[in-house]
């Protein structure tokens, strides 16, 4: 067997290495220094910002974002697995279609404990008190 040759490697480490200075310097060369008090306040979509930064968000806002990036990683999987639909055969078929309907059924539990509502909680009542 013939040995890799590490030479090429290490010649593409330095150039990043090399270009990130470069580009790093010269924007600490060529940047402006000015430290007005406006420059200080954060500053978003046109709103100034009001009170404090450590505000607390409601479970919801960080479950939604875990539901999202959990369900955007399978999808992930997913596109991988229809690229290599062929290569993979039936057995790689009837494996994404256990892990499909795993995911269906976590959706559909996530559902059922209420876990992607937004309103208020609705109480159920019986048809006695209804009437």
């Amino acid at each position: 067997m013939n040995p890799v040759p590490l030479w090429p490697f290490v010649l593409y480490a330095i150039a990043v290495i090399i270009v990130a200075a470069v580009m790093v310097g010269a924007s600490y060369l060529l940047g402006q220094r000015h430290r007005d008090r406006d420059m200080e306040e954060p500053y978003e979509s046109g709103i100034l910002a009001t009170g404090s930064a450590r505000m607390r968000f409601d479970i919801k806002f960080y479950m939604i974002a875990m539901f999202f990036i959990i369900f955007d990683l399978e999808s992930v999987f997913i596109f991988a697995w229809s690229v290599s639909l062929f290569e993979n055969g039936w057995s790689g078929y009837i494996g994404m279609a256990v892990f499909i309907s795993v995911l269906l059924a976590m959706l559909v539990y996530l559902w059922r404990i209420g876990a992607l509502e937004w309103g208020p909680r609705k109480r159920k009542t019986s048809a006695i008190l209804e009437r």
